[in-house]
């Protein structure tokens, strides 16, 4: 079995969880291939037995790969889409970082996780992915995400206007900071901070979330997945933000965007007792009672 590792950086507080996933790999006869800006940032303290394989960029990754491991947070998480693409290959999230959405399992788990994979005792969650079609190419090849895409005004410029459309009937026009169409993975993200609602995984749906509307009686909205969303932004600057989880572009107000379910999704492994209801319950607090 061979498993590719990824990571953005190394926080040196996190050298001995480092050493036990590569030695609990080892003990497992898994090989990892390492993401090579990833190794030169441990290569200090990480001192393999033998030659390690590395990848540096998407087309180092073919099927030969069984897992990716992602080290750190949610953020990190999301970097892995522009390497796995639709390749099939299931991302496990560690995380080393803060909430943990999406990397949910703890480094205080990293022998049950890497035992789950050598014993195939774990459950994949298929999650969809948002994809945008633009009239010039954006996001280098890469224009999916899997929590978001959202439409901002540039830094302190005034708020913009977004004409928005569902099948090319008119929806909305949003006079706001932004527009978000977050998939359900992405409802508990950016989209939720913006008071959006929570949608669970496999609800096959949009959430449109407006940032710090003008009008106060415009309030998020579901929609279906099957639905293209397309927009025509007007505002007193000639450029917009276009972001896709945590990468941006700038773009002139000229170019034509609209956003779709991507045709193909990304693999989540999770330990078998974790699930989408613990995870709000751990993560927002739900239920607990601070009085008591």
């Amino acid at each position: 079995m061979k498993v590719a590792i990824y990571s953005r950086t190394m926080d040196y507080g996190h050298q001995k969880d480092i050493l036990q996933l590569f030695d609990e790999l080892a003990q497992k006869n898994i090989e990892p291939v390492i993401y090579y800006p990833f190794f030169e940032s441990i290569q200090s303290f990480f001192n393999p037995s033998s030659p390690p394989l590395f990848f540096h960029s998407p087309d180092d990754l073919d099927q030969s790969i069984d897992f990716l491991i992602s080290l750190g947070g949610d953020g990190t998480l999301l970097d892995t889409v522009t390497f796995l693409k639709n390749k099939n290959i299931p991302a496990l999230g560690i995380n080393f970082g803060r909430l943990g959405f999406l990397a949910g399992i703890g480094r205080d788990e990293l022998h049950t996780a890497v035992q789950a994979l050598a014993n195939t005792t774990y459950v994949i969650d298929k999650r969809s992915l948002i994809h945008l079609d633009s009239s010039v190419p954006l996001f280098h090849g890469a224009p999916y995400g899997l929590n978001e895409f959202a439409i901002h005004k540039t830094d302190i410029s005034p708020m913009i206007k977004i004409h928005t459309y569902l099948n090319g009937e008119f929806l909305n026009t949003y006079w706001a900071d932004g527009l978000i169409v977050a998939t359900p993975t992405g409802s508990t993200g950016y989209s939720l901070s913006c008071s959006g609602p929570v949608v669970f995984p496999e609800s096959a749906s949009f959430v449109i979330t407006p940032v710090s509307p003008h009008n106060l009686n415009v309030r998020p909205i579901v929609v279906p997945d099957n639905n293209v969303i397309s927009f025509e932004v007007e505002g007193r600057t000639d450029h917009f933000i276009c972001a896709l989880d945590s990468r941006k572009e700038i773009v002139d107000k000229k170019i034509q965007i609209a956003v779709r379910k991507e045709n193909f999704t990304i693999s989540l492994v999770r330990l078998n007792e974790n699930n989408f209801l613990q995870t709000l319950r751990q993560k927002l607090s739900w239920g607990l009672d601070t009085r008591n």
